[in-house]
């Protein structure tokens, strides 16, 4: 059996850190997923899911993402269950085994809270999966960082790739 869930959204409000009685950090919080097909009316619509990390990466995820952080979530989905009033009620979420802080701190828009943390996880650029690197990258105003909404494609009417660079 598999359950393995990855995304990539926004989170809508702030995390949320609480402490087990045993002293076990948890941080909730919901990741605005886009759709990835517009509905009847031509408009993208987005999933908002229910999210929870334990331990050290809740205590960063509560330090270093706010509302409009971009975030990858790698994990599992599962369904809880609980009487209320007499009544079975379900309650889905994903449970992280990890979170990637996908944007500097201070890119994302919503509020300027605390950007000038010390402490924070270091920003690794991330390398091509297939080695080599990417000759077609603008160069940004601040190295290590690849520009979220840079369009390596846009402007180009042609991209120069290598046979070294295919993996097949």
């Amino acid at each position: 059996m598999i359950n393995r869930v990855v995304l990539v959204g926004r989170l809508t409000k702030d995390p949320e850190l609480k402490y087990t009685p045993n002293g076990v950090a948890v941080a909730t919080f919901t990741l605005a997923v886009n759709r990835q097909f517009p509905n009847q009316n031509g408009e993208r619509e987005a999933d908002f899911l229910n999210c929870v990390v334990w331990r050290k990466a809740a205590e960063n995820v509560a330090n270093f993402l706010k509302k409009g952080s971009l975030a990858g979530v790698d994990g599992r989905i599962q369904v809880r269950t609980y009487e209320q009033e007499g009544r079975r009620q379900y309650f889905t979420e994903i449970v992280a085994d990890s979170v990637q802080f996908l944007e500097p701190r201070n890119a994302s828009g919503g509020g300027n809270r605390n950007n000038d943390v010390y402490g924070a996880p270091p920003m690794e650029p991330q390398g091509n999966p297939f080695g080599g690197g990417n000759q077609n990258q603008r160069p940004s105003n601040n190295p290590g960082y690849t520009k979220v909404n840079d369009d390596p494609f846009g402007g180009a009417g042609q991209i120069d790739i290598s046979d070294d660079d295919l993996p097949f």
